[in-house]
Parts: C-alpha cells; sequence; structure tokens
C-alpha cells in the first residue's frame, strides 16, 4: 500500500451538504370491484404486493466501490471473491496464490464489482468521490456509489454528513473485537456509525538494526527503548548519531504525527486557529533537527527519504504503523538494493497512530445487504482476518485475532528479523485515543510543516512563516479566525 497524505479539496469543510431523498415512493390506485370479483381481486393483490416485497429485497447487480488505491481491493479480490493474489516469504520473495474458499463467492453471483480508483494526489480521490455522492439522488441504479473508502485525515467529513448511512439499518453491529477508537472515528455527532475498519494503526519507531548497533550497542528492541524511550534521549541518540555520520530520521515531518496525535486541543477551538503546546514542541525539535543536520529537508514521501532506506541509507529511525513499514518502505524491501530483515521495532518516546482505512456506506446503495456482509467480513469473520496478518502483515481491527498472533512464539515478522510485530501493537493499540479532531485536521497538520520549512531553512523568520500560514487558513477556511 502506498499511503499518501491527501492534499486538500475543499474551500470549506462543509462541502458535503444535506443529501436528497433517495427512496422511490410508491403509489397504488384500486378500482371498486363486486363481490363476485373479491377473492379474485384479493389473490392479485397479494401476488402484486409479493412481487413488489421480492422487487424490493433483490439487490443491484453492480456493486460500485471507490477507493484512492488498490491495497483494499487486493484484499477483497483474495479473501472475498478468491481472486489469485501475491503473498511474501520469510526471505522477502513474492509469488502468486489464489484464496479457494473466500466466503464472498457465493453472494457475489450475478455481481459486477465496479473499482473506481482515482489517486489521491492533488485531491482527486475526494473531488470524484464528492462529486459522484452529491449526484447519487439522481444516479441510475448501476452507477450509484455503494461504499467506499476513507482515511483517518478526513473521515470527520464524511461521518457527518447524510451522504453516509448508519450501518446499524443494514445490520452491522458494533463488535467488542473492535478497536474503540475505530468505531468512535466512524461515528456522527450522535453517535450513529457510519462504517467500520479492517485496520487498526498503532505507530512504532522503526528502526534499521546494524546501524542502531553501532550507534547505541545494541539492536534488541527492548534495550533500544529504554535509550530512545524520551525525547530527551532521542534528542541525544540524535547528536551521537550524527557524530557516526547518520542522520537520527530522514525528513524533517517525520516525527510530526507523535506530536500532533498528542494534543491536549483540537486545531480549531471555539471557531478560532489554535497552536497546541505539542505542536510548538515538534516545532523546536524540528528547527533544532535541520540546524544540526539531525535530520534532511524532505517530506514524508519525497524521494530523499524513501532513498534512506536503501541498504546504503544512512538513517536510523523512521515512524509508522504495520501497514507502513509492510507496503511503504519498498526500497528497504527491494532485493537488490534493499536491506530486508535488518529492521526492528520499539515504542519509541510517544505512543500514537497514524492513518487508517473505513469502508462507509453511501446512503442510497442499492446494495445494503452486500455491503454489510463486506463490512463484517473484514471485521468479524476471523479466517479472514487471521489471512491479513499472515499474509499481508496487517494489524487487524480484531482484537482476539491479534492476541491469537501475539501469544505465538513461532509468529514473527521476517522483514523485522522475525521479530513478533503484533505483541508490540497489541500493546500500543491499548492507548489509542481519537480525540480533538476535525473537519479541518488534514489541511492544517499538512500545511503547519511545510509554512514552517522556509523558517527551518532560514529563509524567513518565525513570525512571518507564522503569517504567511494565517493567511493560507484564512484564505481556505474563512470561517476560521486568525490572528
Amino acid at each position: 500500500m502506498k499511503k499518501r497524505i491527501l492534499a486538500a479539496v475543499l474551500a470549506t469543510a462543509s462541502i458535503l451538504g444535506t443529501v436528497a431523498g433517495c427512496a422511490s415512493e410508491t403509489t397504488s390506485s384500486t378500482a371498486p370491484t363486486d363481490s363476485s370479483t373479491t377473492s379474485s381481486t384479493t389473490e392479485d393483490s397479494k401476488t402484486d404486493e409479493s412481487s413488489k416485497e421480492d422487487e424490493k429485497k433483490e439487490e443491484g447487480k453492480v456493486l460500485n466501490i471507490y477507493a484512492w488505491n488498490e491495497e483494499f481491493k487486493g484484499f477483497f479480490e483474495a479473501y472475498y471473491q478468491g481472486l489469485e493474489y501475491e503473498v511474501q516469504d520469510a526471505e522477502g520473495n513474492k509469488s502468486k496464490t489464489k484464496y479457494e474458499n473466500a466466503p464472498g463467492l457465493k453472494t457475489l453471483e450475478g455481481i459486477t464489482v465496479n473499482w473506481i480508483i482515482n489517486p489521491s494526489d492533488g485531491g482527486v480521490y475526494q473531488q470524484k468521490l464528492d462529486a459522484a455522492l452529491q449526484g447519487q439522488a439522481d444516479a441510475a441504479a448501476d452507477d450509484k456509489v455503494d461504499l467506499f473508502l476513507a482515511e483517518a485525515d478526513y473521515i470527520l467529513k464524511y461521518t457527518g454528513s447524510d451522504y453516509t448511512m448508519d450501518v446499524s439499518t443494514i445490520g452491522v453491529e458494533t463488535l467488542d473485537t473492535q478497536y474503540g477508537y475505530t468505531v468512535q472515528a466512524a461515528s456522527d455527532a450522535n453517535g450513529k456509525v457510519k462504517g467500520v475498519s479492517f485496520q487498526c494503526c498503532p505507530s512504532a519507531l522503526i528502526y534499521r538494526r546494524s546501524i542502531a548497533k553501532d550507534v547505541l550497542g545494541t539492536d534488541d528492541p527492548a534495550e533500544v527503548q529504554k535509550k530512545l524511550g524520551t525525547w530527551e534521549d532521542f534528542d541525544k541518540v540524535a547528536a551521537q548519531a550524527k557524530e557516526k555520520g547518520y542522520y537520527m530520521t530522514a525528513s524533517y515531518v517525520e516525527t510530526f504525527r507523535t506530536f500532533s496525535n498528542n494534543t491536549s486541543s483540537a486545531w480549531v477551538e471555539n471557531g478560532a486557529l489554535n497552536i497546541d503546546a505539542a505542536i510548538e514542541q515538534w516545532t523546536t525539535q524540528a528547527k533544532n533537527y535541520l540546524d544540526n543536520c539531525y535530520t534532511l529537508p524532505d517530506g514524508v514521501w519525497g524521494d530523499e527519504k524513501n532513498a534512506q532506506m536503501f541498504e546504503e541509507g544512512k538513517t536510523m529511525c523512521f515512524f509508522g504503523p504495520a501497514w507502513y513499514f509492510n507496503f511503504s518502505m519498498g526500497n528497504a524491501q527491494d532485493p537488490d538494493k534493499g536491506c530486508f530483515g535488518d529492521w526492528a521495532i520499539t515504542t519509541g518516546p510517544q505512543e500514537h497512530f497514524w492513518g487508517g482505512t473505513w469502508i462507509l456506506a453511501a446512503t442510497g446503495t442499492d446494495n445494503g445487504t452486500l455491503v454489510a456482509d463486506i463490512m463484517k467480513a473484514f471485521t468479524a469473520n476471523e479466517e479472514i482476518c487471521s489471512k491479513l496478518v499472515e499474509e499481508q502483515k496487517q494489524f487487524t481491527n480484531n482484537m482476539t485475532v491479534n492476541q491469537k498472533y501475539a501469544t505465538d512464539a513461532n509468529f514473527g515478522n521476517a522483514f523485522l528479523g522475525g521479530q513478533n510485530d503484533i505483541a508490540l501493537f497489541v500493546e500500543l493499540a491499548k492507548g489509542i485515543k481519537f480525540e480533538h479532531k476535525t473537519v479541518y485536521d488534514q489541511l492544517l497538520s499538512e500545511k503547519y510543516p511545510e509554512y514552517m520549512l522556509d523558517y527551518f531553512q532560514g529563509k524567513v523568520d518565525k513570525d512571518t512563516a507564522l503569517a504567511n500560514f494565517y493567511k493560507y487558513v484564512k484564505e481556505t477556511y474563512a470561517d476560521i479566525k486568525t490572528p
């Protein structure tokens, strides 16, 4: 999976308005009859009502799924459709296989699955999705959005609108096996749950074993944690790493989410822009790291940062959840230039989470039963969730399944030198909170570091960088009061 921080597409956070009624209204009239025709008419009426009921229950023949990449598509095709998919062995070698007994095969008989995939870059995905949702009421049955995917950075935009439906109305219940924050993130202000996530995304400190040995004298996760368990220790080791010729991180934004996920207030408080103390702490650290060459002036997804994942890379630490090191560290897994197995994870200075993918039900879908079945399959079906862990290296949104692997002495991730990453993530997941979130978060969390980079690199002073950020906020969100 190639994750991307999504770019803005909205001038205001309320672009998704209230959806028009999607249920078609049926009217009927009955002609007067005499007693001789009453029985026949009654039977005909029952037959008509029965036909109407059958027609009402019959679902659509096209399932339209909107997504920004093919990650979930691969999981869906492997474990719901039983199509061929790719797996990776302990040495990192990839091969094709097929899941013959996908539980959704019977459900999908006679159904065409239509994937509408648009890239997140430049806000394209949300633009296309928003346009489809806004036209949902008038769309032909085969063109209606049935389900779509959303990330943590902007999920509130959709759960807070009438374009998503309460999944309890199609038979999806919140299970005790799901992590609480994933349910909270998918709920609207009234507590109605609008979707489910197939992932839980606690984020860890990912470090290069060989570099840790050189800098710290050990690559053991427990020992590394002792040396990197606070930001003060992390900063000290950054200086030590530089003396050895290494970078502590490969991007000035690398640690941003560890701070932004641990704020005590939101980006917008009482209608006014608010920069939390944790964001200020990150600002001080990022400036220090660039001034001292502990990191690089590259973005989270920058080519320069990604090149540091190759074997010849000189960076010790990255931050991310299971999806990140399994799907976004392709350079490290490159069979020719990578360093497969030379990695490990530990908690790091602060617990936090990053991302996650939610499956949302679109209001007006004509495939409610099927949508519900898909949601249940990827959250409650232990066979599928186990396959996601074993074959796709996911950390699922099923606590029972995760616990099974966390306590399995024979389970490990070859990319991490055999370390049982599930065991650590089970512990980290206990502390995840979905707090202080607003519909503005995606853009503000993207743009603040970008505007501050001019200050970090000495192009402007801090006050000017902040003034430029405030100007951007005012132009983008006129309803937010700025200093």
